[in-house]
């Protein structure tokens, strides 16, 4: 496999890591440990001397919003200590405990950092430190500020940053350089907002990672109504899973399923493909509980679409609005703190 990579940004500059990311927000939810661990492996192994893997994970990311995740990855790491210095990992942090509440104090923070920390037990340092949103509780400069006292300190090496707008991105970055920036990226959720930071970022040399590429399931072409989606599944909430939307937005797939068909690749793969065609500072970061599903996200990196597929992508954009806004949609999702 021909890997496709990205240099990061800021203080990480002198790190190369692969086009594809590895998101690891649903270990620990259903895949046995062994399978989560296989799934990591995989995309590593797949990776040439030099190259390393971008894991994404968070203080929060676990049935009960605790460390479960991070605990996993003590136990990864404990198992495969050869696969420290191959994987690069960034962990979101900074809210308050187990309520997803933005608090960017210089105590929350420190809590912050020093849980994830103790969750590693030592395993392996934390790369890149991220707070998961923009809080309003204090000024950007003083939560900065904090993050460059924690950094110089030893709690972690990289600072970066999650879910801002373009001109809060360009204001940290003169503060202290941001190794990467993690925002949503997909075909149904590519807002004015989220071209302006991508913009931004590229003209930074900040590596934008883009979560949820495959539009939180709906390009993988396993939805066809809400009842496919599982009891309790976090999507039913979202507006562009409510049942006239998603029968919109799943016209869009029904779309990209010709060209994909094609070129021999997956809807999935093209919509990762076209995620990474945005630019040479974009890092897709999708997720991912199986092994075979890492190497397809990872081979995902290397496709390249022609003009003529771009533009028929686009076309089908023009043609078939995404309906619902991301998350909840309209005023529901201030508090949710998007786009800070």
């Amino acid at each position: 496999m021909v890997v496709n990579t990205v240099k990061l940004g800021g203080t990480a500059s002198g790190i190369t890591v692969a086009k594809v990311a590895h998101g690891l927000m649903r270990l620990g939810f259903s895949a046995s440990e062994e399978q989560a661990f296989e799934a990591i492996k995989a995309g590593v192994d797949a990776l040439p001397p030099g190259v390393k893997m971008f894991l994404n994970s968070s203080e929060f990311y676990a049935p009960d919003l605790g460390t479960g995740n991070l605990e996993l990855l003590s136990r990864f790491y404990e198992k495969y200590p050869d696969y420290v210095e191959k994987t690069f990992l960034s962990v979101k942090g900074g809210t308050k405990p187990k309520a997803l509440v933005p608090d960017s104090s210089p105590e929350n923070l420190r809590r912050s950092i020093d849980t994830i920390n103790a969750a590693l037990r030592g395993t392996k340092k934390v790369d890149l430190f991220e707070t998961a949103r923009v809080a309003s509780n204090v000024p950007l400069e003083e939560a900065m500020q904090t993050l460059v006292e924690l950094k110089n300190e030893g709690k972690f090496d990289h600072i970066g940053m999650s879910e801002c707008a373009a001109e809060t991105l360009r204001k940290a970055n003169k503060i202290h350089p941001i190794a990467a920036v993690e925002i949503e990226v997909s075909l149904w959720a590519y807002e004015e907002e989220t071209k302006k930071v991508i913009a931004t970022a590229k003209e930074l040399g900040i590596p934008v990672l883009a979560y949820s590429p495959l539009g939180r399931g709906l390009s993988t072409d396993t939805i066809k109504t809400r009842d496919d989606l599982p009891e309790g599944d976090f999507r039913l909430r979202f507006a562009q899973f409510q049942e006239e939307n998603l029968k919109a937005n799943l016209a869009i797939t029904e779309a990209l399923k010709a060209i994909a068909a094609r070129k021999g690749i997956t809807p999935a793969q093209l919509s990762i493909a076209w995620v990474a065609s945005l630019g040479p500072h974009m890092i897709p970061l999708p997720g991912s509980s199986k092994a075979t599903r890492t190497l397809e996200n990872l081979a995902a990196g290397d496709i390249e679409l022609t003009k003529a597929e771009l533009d028929e992508i686009a076309d089908i954009l023009a043609k078939n609005e995404v309906k619902g806004g991301r998350y909840l949609g309209g005023e529901a999702n201030q508090a949710l703190h998007l786009w800070g």
